[in-house]
């Protein structure tokens, strides 16, 4: 939209507003206060239809009087008579009136009531003449006056940026906006259910810590004036965690919001909602084998199949889910081969006749860190049917233990790609309190972790094997309705600000 027309869009609302805000004053005149405190319901709308769908014929009503409560959302004016849209959370229904069931004063001002209005009706249950189920009105209340007008019925809320910035209206113009937060709701219930049934404690964890530790990201800082010290909006919940398997608590789970100080994309948001898991006495294939129950029993309660399509390709979250190597994978789709015996230098040759971006200085670069950028570059995207991506290389998974097959370039870790999108990421945790201080130190002057020495004392007091889990709740959901963005699956993403 153009700034002039966005400016005449303006304008016209701002009209639009003054409108209703003068009707607002001519109902109270009249002694009908548009914002009572309360309202007398007996029914949502989807009982009455669940009740009567059916039960009457054409022209039958009820003994009953319901009283029904919601949003007018269409109004079909008649002369003497009309119809109105009535909508509420759990559904929508018809409503009939006229001249003689309200008298003539209170049909003027029902008439005179605008689509957006919140409104009571009380009346009896019947079908029309076109066998619809409605309610014949025969009194009604004004619960909240709309001084704006609702997006336009048929073609519903289109303008991207104002569909983000203002949800309310997107959930209120786009059926399948509200499905999308119906199917979340249902995914996090599913994954706590689940969990809690296999003896699982939900537990919470810092979110200002006075280290960044867990993972590898930027974080947001702030201050505490009591502590007189700098915190940090926690990038991930692993470290605190790992202390309450060490403190003697085996099975335990956080569900709740990370923060990142990075970049926002398609697959990125500033803050952004997690389940981590941790299970005492078990590696990493324990923790493929709980990822695949657990994202496929959630999945099916969420969007009610473990097939669905997605731009004209059916998921299939059927078990035994693909587990290829990370190695492997990059062999098979570059066309190196020997990928372990190349040098750093081999690979960003590699990289440059491809016209790779490679970020940061080419000469600190990891061996590992460039088999990941070739895996992002070339297997990632390809990854549709849910799969498991093991055996990371040691220097990008300073919190994984090493292959038990001696092998100290790769580490029992492992993602999880669902429509192409990264959505977990879980390793055989490293429970050896020397190599970890090793591992951290080591990294102290790149991007890497951050030493926590807290958390390394309590590793030095023992912890038992345990497989670690996180999985991205937002990026699972956009994987399973095939959301291209993920602002599309959080309620209110992060937005810069409008001037």
């Amino acid at each position: 939209m153009s700034r002039e027309s966005d400016q005449k869009s303006s304008e016209d609302s701002n009209v639009l507003r003054e409108e209703r805000i003068e009707k607002l004053a001519e109902l109270r005149e009249k002694g009908f206060e548009p914002y009572p405190h309360s309202c007398d319901r007996t029914h949502e709308l989807s009982e009455v239809i669940d009740q009567y769908e059916g039960e009457i014929e054409e022209g039958e009503e009820t003994e009953e009087v319901v009283k029904v409560a919601g949003r007018i959302v269409g109004f079909r004016d008649m002369g003497k008579a009309c119809f109105l849209d009535l909508k509420d959370g759990s559904g929508q229904l018809q409503g009939y009136t006229n001249v003689d069931l309200l008298g003539e004063q209170d049909y003027g001002v029902l008439k005179d009531l605008d689509i957006g209005d919140f409104l009571g009706l009380e009346g009896v249950v019947f079908v029309t003449n076109r066998g619809e189920l409605s309610i014949k009105v025969r009194g009604f209340s004004l619960l909240s006056k709309s001084l704006h007008p609702l997006p336009e019925k048929w073609h519903g809320l289109q303008d991207v940026e104002k569909r983000y910035r203002q949800r309310y209206l997107d959930l209120l113009s786009n059926e399948s906006t509200r499905e999308i937060f119906v199917a979340r709701s249902k995914l996090i219930s599913s994954f706590r259910n689940k969990l809690d049934g296999k003896g699982f404690l939900e537990v919470e964890t810092p979110l200002m810590q006075p280290a960044a530790g867990g993972a590898t990201a930027e974080p947001f800082v702030t201050y505490h004036n009591a502590l007189d010290q700098e915190l940090y909006l926690r990038i991930a919940p692993e470290l605190y965690l790992k202390r309450l398997v060490i403190g003697g608590m085996e099975k335990v789970y956080e569900l709740g919001k990370n923060f990142r100080n990075e970049g926002v994309s398609t697959k990125h948001n500033p803050e952004f909602t997690t389940i981590e898991i941790y299970q005492a006495y078990a590696d990493y294939e324990d923790a493929m084998d709980l990822t695949e129950e657990l994202i496929t029993d959630s999945t099916r309660e969420a969007i009610g199949t473990i097939e669905p399509e997605i731009d004209g390709r059916k998921l299939d979250f059927s078990s035994p889910w693909d587990r290829i190597s990370m190695v492997s994978s990059v062999e098979e789709a570059t066309g190196i081969r020997g990928l372990k015996e190349k040098s750093v230098r081999e690979l960003v040759e590699f990289a440059g006749e491809k016209d790779l971006e490679i970020p940061g200085e080419k000469s600190e670069l990891t061996w590992g860190e460039m088999v990941e950028l070739l895996f992002e570059e070339y297997v990632e995207e390809d990854l549709f049917q849910p799969t498991f991506v093991t055996d990371f290389p040691t220097d990008v998974s300073p919190l994984a233990k090493t292959k038990r097959d001696g092998d100290k370039e790769l580490t029992e870790r492992f993602e999880v790609f669902v429509g192409g999108i990264e959505v977990g990421n879980a390793f055989t945790e490293l429970n050896d309190p020397l190599e970890q201080r090793e591992r951290f130190e080591s990294r102290m002057e790149g991007d890497g972790e951050k030493k926590d020495e807290d958390f390394l004392r309590a590793l030095e007091y023992g912890m038992p094997p345990t497989a670690g889990i996180g999985i991205g709740l937002d990026r699972l959901l956009m994987a399973i309705t095939g959301a291209d963005s993920i602002r599309e699956v959080i309620l209110f993403p992060a937005l810069r600000r409008k001037e």
